[in-house]
């Protein structure tokens, strides 16, 4: 029998649990967005803690199994055909009998634990059918992700209900900051005592590196010594990309030379780019689509901040890269992260306010760097993934 010693417990002796992670992605088989590095970050930290973790996500062409960095992967296949439901449903009902097969092999799992609405199926399944309780983690929420409202679509409708449904199903629910707490309260009336309230977290130093930013900056067209504000995410209506576009012409007002980079692909892109040719401004802005993962650190390392004008954001893992790579984050009042004037400026939902707040210091290197600096202590502090297993671990023996 295998134990471990929590922290600030070191007098008692606690037996190591066998835990079954559901998601649709991670970083060892197919990344799409914030959940992967997320749930292979805490898979890595409960693993270094003493814990057995198997992760069953969909295959990326890894292969079905693997171990990395003692995380064992199970991954079932990912078929793109129909709707994102009916190819949750398969992942599903592939997941489902990957953990049962799992368990008639092995043993029976000690806790089970889904991220965001993809895997509810078959968690929901699990429990009916043999009767297996399970925590969730609400990454975001669909009306969140559709800007704050509802669509009125098959799909959002089916989505919002499987959120439901987990939070009614769940033993345990976490949720990633206090915003995305009374969303998920309020949308789906969820008990408080349910609900546990565990950040996203980031292995410090992921991001930060040393590059010649002048030469990144010439690979986008921009002159070197050209202040460069910086928007990562989907261009999506929720992220607010065209929000920053409007703000643009209200900081050239005040600094001409400032350049702006969207680096991330989505339904908005496009609108985007016509709205900078009218209104005169698409000199200085620069939108390169989907960037890979190491070009995007080079991206962290060579601007001057990061601007997150979302419309809604549960938590916003972009602002913790930005501050490993030392650089203060503007983001709107619905980004939870940000210690107005320490790490960072909040504005509100409107272009005017993030034009002033960028104004307000990107022409000013000190402060950019002092406020970087306080953000690389908040990771080093709290966001560490150290922190977060350690959370987490408490909700699973909690059940």
């Amino acid at each position: 029998m295998n134990f471990i010693y929590l922290w600030g417990q070191s007098t008692t002796a606690m037996e190591s649990l066998r835990i079954a992670m559901f998601s649709w992605e991670s970083l060892y088989g197919l990344k799409v967005g914030g959940i992967a590095p997320h749930v292979t970050g805490l898979a890595e930290a409960l693993a270094g803690r003493g814990h057995e973790v198997h992760v069953f996500t969909r295959d990326g062409g890894c292969g079905p199994y693997d171990i990395v960095n003692d995380v064992r992967y199970h991954r079932v296949s990912c078929s793109t055909c129909s709707g994102i439901v009916g190819q949750m449903d398969r992942m599903c009902g592939d997941m489902a009998e990957q953990l049962l097969a799992t368990e008639r092999l092995a043993g029976k799992f000690d806790v089970l634990h889904g991220h965001d609405w993809h895997p509810v199926t078959a968690l929901a399944r699990l429990k009916s059918k043999a009767r297996r309780d399970f925590v969730f983690t609400f990454h975001s929420t669909e009306w969140g992700r559709n800007g704050n409202r509802h669509s009125g679509t098959y799909e959002h409708a089916e989505i919002s209900h499987r959120e439901w449904l987990a939070g009614y199903e769940a033993k345990a629910i976490i949720v990633t900051s206090p915003i995305l707490k009374r969303e998920v309260r309020s949308l789906y009336r969820i008990p408080s005592e349910k609900l546990h309230l565990i950040p996203n977290g980031i292995t410090p130093g992921t991001v930060r590196r040393s590059v010649d930013a002048g030469e990144i900056k010439r690979k986008y067209g921009i002159h070197p010594f050209a202040p460069m504000a910086l928007f990562v995410g989907r261009m999506r209506y929720q992220k607010g990309p065209d929000l920053l576009v409007e703000a643009v012409p209200h900081v050239l007002r005040r600094r001409w030379d400032v350049k702006f980079l969207f680096a991330g692909e989505g339904d908005h892109r496009e609108a985007c780019q016509r709205m900078a040719h009218e209104l005169g401004i698409a000199e200085s802005c620069r939108f390169p689509g989907y960037v890979p993962d190491d070009d995007l650190k080079d991206l962290y390392n060579a601007c001057d901040l990061l601007v997150v004008p979302s419309r809604n954001e549960p938590f916003g893992i972009v602002v913790l890269e930005a501050w490993d790579a030392g650089k203060p984050v503007i983001g709107t009042d619905a980004v939870p992260l940000i210690d107005n004037f320490v790490n960072g400026i909040k504005a509100r939902l409107y272009p005017e306010s993030l034009a002033w707040c960028i104004n307000e210091v990107i022409g000013k290197p000190k402060a950019l760097q002092w406020m970087g600096a306080q953000g690389r202590k908040m990771i080093e502090r709290v966001y560490n993934w150290g922190s977060v297993a350690e959370k987490t671990e408490r909700v699973y023996r909690s059940l």
